[in-house]
């Protein structure tokens, strides 16, 4: 990230540096840091909406960053946790994956539709075991934000705000990707973080030598010329395509490598209908194994339609 047109980007990425959280969420992120045997060469990434709201409530959503050469295959590998703090019972979700896939999927060279889109969103760094590991992460999530606004540029308007930009980005993403999103997503998530979003599809274009023109009423309108779009939107058809059938492989393996899914599944179960399922170690030893009873029981006391 180097050179005056990257100077307003580089200020914002500043900025999961500085964010605010509650200790338990950075003491928790040490503490993964520590367990993975590489706390001085790992990072961790806290988002998701308890980053905006501050709360403890829900499900915590980590990303730890490790060191090593890119992984093959699927990945990240992701783990449930629950731990107590001051008498209540916290949870998080943990994905893991080595720093320099991280840095690849940002970078959009992969096939994956998830790491840039997501990373392009508000985040924190609440751990980096060295200053160079930091300038990594820093680099990696400014490619997230190139990533996504080329694809924003390509497939928004020729003209309009940046608010349009970005819906049309993340509804092509939530197309692409095997989830229930209700309609409108894209705007609550625009909503929520709109300070994070002001002025950032500029800043990343520019950042790339995309430029930028302002227009009399406000909107903006890329310089993307012709056969660069094609080129990124032939880019983005290939991950589109492989979007869906990439999130039912990493759904198969979670089934099989998922640490902690019984645990996980029966929190959200009582969560959303009030029902205790008794993890049983079997059941938390053979979660997909244990699911026909849960439902049964779930059918049973009426909660299933």
């Amino acid at each position: 990230m180097t050179g005056d047109r990257s100077a307003d980007l580089d200020a914002r990425l500043a900025s999961v540096l500085t964010r605010e959280v509650h200790p338990a969420i950075t003491g928790f992120a040490q503490g993964l840091a520590r367990e993975s045997g590489a706390a001085g060469h790992a990072a961790v990434l806290f988002y998701g909406s308890n980053l905006r709201t501050g709360s403890l409530d829900g499900v915590l959503d980590y990303y730890l960053l490790l060191p090593g050469p890119a992984e093959k295959g699927l990945w990240p590998r992701v783990s449930y946790r629950e731990w107590q703090h001051e008498g209540e019972t916290l949870r998080a979700k943990i994905a893991a994956m080595t720093l320099a896939k991280f840095a690849e999927a940002c970078r959009g060279d992969t096939l994956d539709t998830t790491i840039w889109a997501r990373f392009v969103q508000p985040c924190a760094l609440v751990h980096a075991g060295s200053a160079g590991v930091e300038t990594q992460v820093l680099d990696a999530l400014g490619e997230a934000a190139r990533t996504a606004a080329r694809l924003a540029a390509a497939c928004g308007p020729v003209s309009g705000t940046e608010e349009e930009f970005w819906r049309a980005l993340f509804r092509a993403t939530y197309r692409a990707e095997l989830r229930v999103e209700k309609p409108g997503r894209e705007n609550s998530i625009l909503e929520a973080n709109a300070a994070h979003f002001a002025g950032l599809l500029r800043a990343a274009l520019t950042a790339q030598g995309i430029a930028v023109a302002c227009e009399a009423d406000g909107a903006i309108r890329p310089d993307l010329p012709p056969a660069r779009r094609a080129a990124v939107l032939r880019w983005w058809n290939r991950r589109r395509r492989m979007g869906k059938p990439l999130n039912i492989a990493r759904l198969l393996r979670a089934a099989r490598t998922f640490d902690g899914a019984g645990r996980y599944v029966a929190w959200k179960v009582e969560r959303h209908t009030g029902i205790h399922i008794p993890m049983t170690p079997w059941r938390e030893a053979h979660p997909v194994l244990a699911a026909p009873g849960v439902i049964w029981q779930l059918w049973r006391e009426g909660k299933l339609r």
